[in-house]
């Protein structure tokens, strides 16, 4: 086991950090409210950060700073209003107008970067809501994608096998994947179960479709990081690089998990879907 100049190996560091970060997390979700907005604020303005400084080279002046204003309104409306349709005009507006003003010329990756950190926080924040239900959806959202991020990480290490996606991520292997799934939906079935015996029948549904797509989050990042040349986002967090590092998973699953819910229940109240 390879040791770091003050004694921990990485592992020790990826475990350490991740414990602080889950007490952190689950604090601010029962808090609910502003602190919870605080949360999702936060992964915002650390992924647009990281985003900006991988793909600095497709970013000019005006198309970078203008995202940071659109993002910025767009985290004070989540923070003071939770009002779903101003959130969702001055997010998407923002980003129409990002993305004509950067054109061709930047490949519409600053349009895309203020998506990919603003849609999640709108998604985490109103899947939490204001009530038993929405702190119980987050719980289950947890549950679902760091069950699937650890299973694949140890059973891949300890399984190997056919790469899953070499080109983008050359340590990802399909007995990863699989065993990260399966995790996954039993977490996700024994949080909701926990919560509300005899739960959904959809529950086991929605978990898997988290799950996977928590993994192709992972893999779309992996994915930026090796077109951009860059081994990790940043190097906020010990032992797990950058915030993207961190949260490509949990900020794809939201996302999925909130567009569920608005569709099948209402835009307001998506945790509805689960409980």
């Amino acid at each position: 086991m390879k040791l770091s100049g003050n004694g921990l190996s990485n592992l020790q560091k990826r475990i350490l950090s991740a414990i602080v970060l889950v007490v952190v997390a689950v604090i601010l979700t029962w808090a609910g409210g502003f602190g919870f907005g605080l949360l999702a604020s936060a992964i915002a303005l650390g992924v647009m950060f990281e985003w900006q400084l991988m793909s600095k080279g497709r970013m000019s002046g005006l198309t970078g700073g203008l995202s940071w204003v659109v993002l910025i309104a767009t985290l004070l409306a989540l923070l003071f209003t939770q009002h779903v349709l101003s959130m969702f005009l001055i997010l998407f507006v923002g980003a129409a107008v990002v993305a004509m003003l950067g054109g061709r010329q930047s490949g519409y990756w600053p349009a895309a970067g203020l998506v990919y950190a603003g849609f999640p926080a709108i998604s985490l924040t109103l899947l939490r809501g204001d009530t038993g239900d929405g702190f119980a959806a987050i719980l289950f959202l947890f549950a679902v994608v760091w069950a699937t991020d650890i299973f694949a990480y140890f059973n891949g290490k300890a399984l190997g096998g056919p790469k899953l996606a070499p080109r983008f991520s050359p340590n990802k292997t399909w007995s990863g994947a699989i065993g990260g799934t399966a995790a996954g939906v039993a977490a996700g079935v024994a949080c909701a179960s926990f919560i509300t015996p005899g739960g959904g029948m959809s529950l086991p549904f929605i978990a898997l479709l988290i799950s996977i797509i928590a993994q192709l989050g992972d893999l779309g990042e992996s994915w930026m990081k090796r077109k951009f040349g860059a081994k990790d986002s940043g190097t906020l967090i010990p032992g797990h690089g950058g915030v993207m590092d961190r949260v490509d998973g949990l900020v794809a699953a939201a996302a999925l998990l909130y567009v569920i819910g608005a569709i099948l229940v209402t835009p307001e109240t998506p945790y509805d879907i689960l409980f």
